[in-house]
């Protein structure tokens, strides 16, 4: 079996396996295919996933009409889902307090320094939790920086494809959740590296913001 799908289904990715069980929960009769599409790996994969929850006792499976497959979850495979969904959530909320607590001392950074006028780059959930956090502080947030992004709002606030478009920004602020690296190492070299900030969280290589504060 591969390490990957091993890997997966013992504790690393139990994301996926979530999503696994509830999409066999809620249509017994979907085909592989439509799991590889739903899940974003590869049809192989997904084949290898479901023989292994089969193999596991997560799952069974039974002929249905058409030559075709039907998977149900056992009461393993329930207990599982209930277990996998309880943990997201715990997961979840630890990740809103977190957020919400490293923003706002990013934002109390900033405006210990006379930096009130700032701007996200990456417009995504956790940006959005960025707002909420500088609710609490003398803040003003300009906007969301994000090439790549397919909408030109986030949370009432403009998105611009390039941090030109906010030319008084005084710091940015890393949100991005697709390739934060990336994402901060541009932003160093649009505004200098003592004016970008990151959340740990991220797991940023982080050499200026937050972490050097004295």
């Amino acid at each position: 079996m591969p390490e990957t799908v091993d890997k997966a289904l013992t504790g690393d990715e139990p994301g996926l396996l979530l999503k696994l069980l509830s999409t066999i929960e809620s249509n017994s009769r979907v085909t592989q295919r439509t799991i590889a599409r739903d899940l974003g790996i590869a049809l192989g994969l997904a084949n290898a996933y479901l023989k292994r929850c089969v193999k596991t006792g997560l799952i069974k499976v039974a002929m249905a009409p058409a030559n075709r497959y039907a998977y149900y979850l056992t009461p393993t495979g329930l207990a599982e889902k209930g277990r996998l969904t309880a943990e997201f959530l715990r997961q979840s909320f630890y990740l809103v307090r977190a957020a919400r607590q490293e923003y706002g001392d990013i934002f109390a950074a900033c405006t210990g320094r006379g930096w009130k006028r700032v701007v996200l780059w990456g417009a995504s959930e956790i940006g959005e939790m960025a707002v909420l956090a500088a609710l609490d502080h003398p803040v003003e947030i300009l906007g969301f920086v994000d090439d790549a992004a397919e909408r030109e709002r986030c949370v009432a606030l403009a998105v611009q494809r390039s941090a030109k478009a906010f030319p008084t920004a005084e710091a940015a602020i890393i949100t991005d959740l697709k390739a934060p690296q990336a994402t901060f190492d541009r932003a160093k070299a649009c505004m200098g590296p003592e004016r970008v900030f990151a959340p740990r969280l991220l797991g940023i290589s982080v050499r200026s913001g937050v972490e050097d504060r004295p």
